[in-house]
């Protein structure tokens, strides 16, 4: 056995929308044609077919030279500088009998100049190759035969090779899922260092590969997969995989990325389909580019004025010496007898004065050299990197918990971060934390959680209301509170009246048991028991259903185990006051979906009874309570708006009891619309799903702080204060963006936004539609209504002297990036006290950063801290990159 088989649950049993089937519909039908020519001989990619089909290594660089491009290319960038260009010509000027000077104090500079600097790049250069040497040589198990898997390096890894990733391994390319150590052959997987996103995604195999689940299993394994080529697009698959004299349609559900890593899942096994420069995100990632600062160019500028100087100087003198020269012999008499011009050479000679002329330009041009000011460029350079060594050793820089100093990659850009423009960042690991904690709660109408956010602490500094003493009386609580007992991840919650089973006595303890319940049962974590200390830990699909889940245990509820049909608690009882044991069967989980924007559990207690339990957004929630549900709704609405002024995000919690006929017919239809394999899918599962998440009885909202970097509100205040734009480039979903928008004072109340959404019903109707150029068009069109009328609205904003932000989604900013579109959208754009855009792939990243740069000509600075951020960075004119909690994928240029 290769390994333990997971036998949690069958979660395509329970899961409604994840674990989807594909169908030879649609897209499949052009396989073999162009853009889908590739073929993948499965574990035998040393066959005669493969071999003639000649794929691409697994090695990746991201160097700017390479040991042949160096010196050349190395050169050609020393030599974009005017000054040294022009220093060139004298130094080979200065072997000839023109030059006024020895050519040893000609060509010594400059090669000092030119060596020093080209010994700098080297040594950044250099920096960057062992980041590459580190990845490359990182160890993978591969199948070498016989059904035995050893160690190999990634970058011998070819198409078609069989692979075992284990938990908490990076993928090494891009591989189709064949099994997993899940029964169901599902595994979870990690992205956020390809699109920020930090909720963990569902993968599944194809049910015909489930049975491999064993090393051995591979010993005779051989399987042709047929796919599109080598593309940019993360979100989209498409191929098959033959197997036998059978087909099966391959999806993105079985696509594994390079760069994502395996979570919650022991192993999978996977085939290797795209290697090195041909994986999706290499295709999102740009060169490495040649940055110059603007100081460099302006001094280009100077040095192109100074040089005019010079040649007019040489011009006027060359005349003068001309003309002196030719008046040296007149009818045979010489006026200057002692420089004897009757037995003179070329460039003396009265009779080719004007030939001597032009020789004495030249000589001119070396000899008033010291007019262009090659100690400048060389001062500048020893300036650049003392500046580089004061950064790297900045105590104000170092991050202690990480033992992390500043490191600047490049010295070139030093001077430029004085003159930011615009700041481009994402949002994940950058602004955040990636922390997520409960914090504050609203249960049948009372506020519960004493709890001080960053937001409400900068406001009421800001402000300097009554309010900054009443927080700092809190905060001086909150912390003893704190002291009194150890701190738990994901769980800031102060609160007498409500913790260490205090509830019991709550006048509302039913609908305070309900929640809490809710919380322990409602969502897909997995228990994890640490054999040493026995304590609980839960690996969830995102931060904030962890924290939940956490929050639910440490006020009572604590969630230990989850099988295949039913979820136990142990729960404190309001009669006993005692931990007891409670199982609830579980029959189906309704997944949150951005569409959705709600999730829902099916569930039976020991009682017998059906229950319901909801939790989803506000804007969903109330709409779906029953008259009867919504005793507590008016001060609920009121919490959750106080919460959001604090910058948290809130999530309202509901419940309702089913009747078994209601279920029966339920189930029927669920399950039908689950085995449907049309492109209607989804939308009938939502449907279904709709009909049975209504006259929910209300009890309470749930708000969580996703914990801000430090200082970040006060750093965009003062940035925001300076003039300084700030653009947010995420991955994240719109509703997460916003929300963060707030919370770090990007976003303010009463600001007005410009949504520019892809998510709009008509869209939606566009997408269905069979002709797709046709829907594309109309979807440009909708897209570009949006921008003009977004542009209506400044103007009228204008004369008002009202903020506004623009919010736009990924899918309208393919469009808006488009050559025709683009211009509006940055006018739109630039006229915005803040832009957000949401569900960014790596490459709009990076379109989107140049679009600004180059159209406004300002100075551009992004910072990341992902593989998804890569692009974007090089765009800039500075890169920051940011060793945070999306891993140190960055390579700052």
């Amino acid at each position: 056995m290769a390994g333990g088989r997971r036998k949690k649950q069958h979660f395509s049993r329970i899961h409604a929308f994840s674990c989807g089937k594909a169908s030879f519909k649609g897209e499949h039908s052009l396989i073999g044609g162009p853009g889908f020519s590739r073929v993948v001989y499965c574990n035998d990619p040393e066959c005669f077919e493969a071999g003639l089909l000649n794929y691409g290594g697994n090695y990746v660089r991201s160097t700017k030279y390479t040991l042949a491009t160096f010196v050349p290319k190395s050169l050609f960038e020393q030599f974009r500088r005017v000054a040294n260009f022009y220093f060139l010509i004298c130094a080979i000027l200065s072997f000839t009998p023109l030059s006024p000077y020895s050519a040893v104090s000609n060509v010594l500079p400059l090669v000092v100049v030119i060596g020093a600097t080209m010994g700098k790049e080297a040594v950044e250069d250099w920096r960057r190759k062992k980041q590459d040497i580190e990845v490359n040589n990182r160890k993978v198990k591969m199948h070498q035969g016989d059904g035995v898997f050893e160690h190999t390096k990634w970058m011998d890894l070819k198409v078609g090779d069989i692979i075992k990733v284990e938990k908490d391994e990076f993928f090494p390319a891009d591989l189709i899922l064949l099994s997993s150590s899940y029964e169901e052959a599902i595994c979870y997987v990690e992205t956020t260092n390809l699109d920020g996103e930090t909720n963990l995604k569902l993968k599944q195999a194809m049910e015909t590969t489930t049975s491999l689940h064993e090393d051995s299993s591979f010993q005779n394994f051989k399987a042709v997969i047929r796919c599109e080529d080598p593309n940019a697009n993360l979100y989209s698959f498409v191929g098959n995989l033959e197997l036998g004299e059978e087909q099966y349609p391959l999806s993105p559900q079985q696509l594994l990325l390079r760069d994502s890593k395996l979570r919650n899942t022991d192993y999978i096994y996977g085939a290797v389909i795209f290697t090195g420069h041909d994986t999706k995100v290499i295709q999102n990632s740009t060169a490495p580019p040649s940055k110059r600062s603007k100081i460099e160019k302006r001094m280009d500028k100077i040095v192109y004025f100074l040089f005019a100087v010079l040649v007019v100087l040489s011009i006027i003198g060359s005349i003068f010496f001309g003309i002196a020269t030719r008046d040296d012999l007149e009818n045979g008499r010489m006026t200057r007898w002692y420089l004897r011009p009757d037995e003179t050479t070329i460039y003396y000679n009265p009779k080719g004065a004007t030939v001597a002329a032009i020789l004495q330009f030249l000589t001119a041009l070396m000899l008033y050299s010291y007019l262009i000011p090659i100690s400048l460029y060389v001062s500048i350079e020893i300036v650049k990197v003392l500046q580089s060594i004061f950064i790297n050793q900045d105590l104000h820089m170092y991050y202690e918990e990480a033992d992390k100093p500043a490191r600047a990659r490049t010295s070139n850009l030093n001077e430029e971060l004085g003159q930011v423009d615009t700041i481009l960042s994402d949002k994940t690991g950058t602004l955040t934390c990636n922390s997520m904690e409960f914090i504050k709660c609203s249960i049948a109408g009372t506020s519960y959680g004493h709890g001080i956010t960053e937001v409400e602490r900068a406001l009421a500094w800001r402000k300097g209301s009554p309010l900054a003493q009443e927080v700092t009386e809190v905060e001086s609580q909150v912390n003893e509170a704190k002291e009194e007992k150890p701190s738990v991840k994901g769980f800031n919650f102060v609160d007498e009246r409500i913790t260490n089973g205090n509830w019991l006595n709550e006048p509302h303890a039913d609908v305070i048991q309900k929640f809490l319940r809710l919380l322990a049962i409602c969502h897909t974590a997995i228990p994890e028991v640490n054999e040493e200390t026995g304590r609980i830990s839960y690996e969830a699909e995102s931060p904030d259903e962890a924290a939940f889940v956490v929050a639910a245990r440490e006020l009572g509820f604590e969630f230990y185990e989850r099988t295949q049909t039913s979820i136990s608690l142990y729960e404190l009882d309001p009669v006993s006051g005692k931990k007891v044991q409670r199982s609830y069967k579980l029959f189906h989980i309704l997944e949150f979906s951005s569409s959705r924007k709600r999730m829902s559990v099916i569930v039976r207690n020991e009682e017998g009874k059906l229950l319901l339990l909801c939790k989803g957004a506000d804007s969903v929630m109330f709409e779906r309570l029953a008259k009867q549900g919504q005793e507590f709704a008016e001060q609920t609405r009121k919490h959750i708006d106080e919460y959001a002024d604090a910058g948290l995000r809130t999530l309202v919690l509901a419940y309702r009891e089913i009747d078994e006929e209601e279920y029966v017919e339920f189930n029927k239809q669920f399950t039908e619309a689950k085995n449907l394999v049309s492109a209607d899918r989804e939308e009938m599962i939502e449907e279904v799903a709709e009909k049975i998440e209504r006259d929910l009885i209300l009890l309470g909202a749930t708000a969580v702080e996703d914990k801000l970097q430090n200082g970040v509100p006060d750093c965009i205040d003062k940035l925001a204060q300076a003039r300084v734009k700030i653009w947010v480039l995420t991955g994240d979903k719109m509703e997460t963006a916003i929300n963060i928008g707030f919370a770090c004072s990007l976003l303010r109340q009463g600001m007005k936004q410009i949504v520019i959404n892809s998510e709009t019903p008509e869209i939606k109707a566009l997408e269905k539609a069979s002709d797709k150029s046709a829907a594309a068009a109309a979807f440009k069109a909708s897209v570009l209504q949006q921008i003009v009328e977004g542009k209506q609205f400044l103007t009228s904003s204008k004369e008002n002297s009202e903020p506004l932000a623009l919010i736009v989604d990924g899918k309208s900013l393919t469009y808006a990036l488009e050559d025709d579109i683009k211009d509006i959208f940055l006018e739109l754009a630039i006229g915005c006290a803040a832009v957000i855009c949401c569900r960014s792939s790596p490459k709009q990243k990076a379109l989107v950063t140049r679009l600004v740069k180059t159209k406004t000509g300002n100075t551009t600075l992004a910072i990341g801290d992902g593989a998804n951020d890569v692009g974007m960075l090089q765009e800039a004119d500075i890169g920051v990159g940011i060793s945070g909690a999306e891993g140190m994928q960055v390579n700052a240029k």
